[in-house]
């Protein structure tokens, strides 16, 4: 059966898939950012994921707000990067493993979540900046076969937190009852805090950042109890991405080992992190 090797969040600002393509990462401004991410990386390299399912949102490129899915789920072979208005990227299309897909499909509707089924989908920077941060930027083709698992934290309403972290747990009976040998990671994506639009527009607050940074790992049932609100008022309107980190903590055990953490603020008026965390029991 597959295995369940460890959970991986990370921010997707835009700009960082910027910084990377401009070489900018070594400038006064993103150099503390990408200091921190080196042993992410180093993990990644080290546990050799063959499949990574990566937890994100549409920012509004192939999904927009006239059709927005509370969940979906990759099912394709293939998924290309989007150009999101400045140009298409240089870096490879992603492959896809659409029997992993299915089968958490599968297993998401014996658990009564229905989600919306996805065999034709360009992903945007929510799942290119999160691989990129963990696998580098190859040159011909990406270490590992990707399953993206949408949650809309766009278009009101959106899902509950709880509802995300029990998501996780179904993913994680998925991926475990998958028959197969493949090492498989989550990445929770999203955050941290920031808020683009209204009266509060950039604000953030690294003070919550951090508390969730600890308690994701510590206490995941504080984080999953909080409501809609709570998200927005603590961590701003786009900060409601955090709940996505959820579903990858749902995926592990009740006690797991943090192998990295890392936060930046501001990255693009954005808290900016990175963690790794593995079962207590590996």
């Amino acid at each position: 059966m597959a295995t369940l090797i460890g959970g991986l969040g990370s921010s997707h600002v835009p700009s960082i898939g910027a910084a990377m393509d401009k070489g900018l990462t070594q400038t006064d401004d993103w150099k503390p950012f990408f200091d921190g991410i080196g042993p992410g990386r180093d993990w990644v390299a080290a546990n050799r994921p063959d499949v990574a399912v990566v937890v994100f949102n549409d920012h509004g490129n192939s999904f927009f707000l006239d059709k927005v899915p509370t969940f979906a789920i990759g099912c394709a072979e293939r998924y290309d990067p989007i150009d999101e208005g400045w140009g298409p990227r240089a870096i490879p299309s992603f492959e896809g493993h659409a029997d992993l897909g299915w089968h958490v499909v599968d297993r998401m509707v014996e658990n009564r979540f229905d989600p919306m089924i996805v065999q034709e989908i360009e992903v945007d920077h929510g799942l290119q900046v999160p691989m990129e941060l963990f696998f580098g930027k190859p040159e011909t083709a990406w270490p590992v076969r990707v399953v993206p698992v949408f949650v809309n934290v766009i278009q009101y309403p959106i899902p509950l937190p709880s509802r995300c972290y029990e998501l996780g747990q179904v993913l994680r009976r998925a991926i475990e009852s998958f028959p197969g040998d493949e090492r498989v990671v989550v990445i929770g994506t999203g955050g941290l805090s920031h808020q683009l639009q209204g009266a509060r527009a950039g604000f953030t607050n690294p003070e919550a950042d951090r508390e969730f940074l600890r308690d994701i790992a510590a206490n995941p049932g504080r984080l999953a109890a909080l409501s809609r609100e709570d998200y927005v008022r603590l961590f701003g309107s786009e900060g409601a991405e955090l709940m996505m980190w959820l579903v990858m903590r749902g995926a592990m055990d009740p006690e797991v080992v943090v192998k990295h953490s890392h936060y930046y603020v501001p990255a693009s008026m954005t808290g900016a992190g990175m963690l790794v965390l593995e079962n207590r029991a590996a």
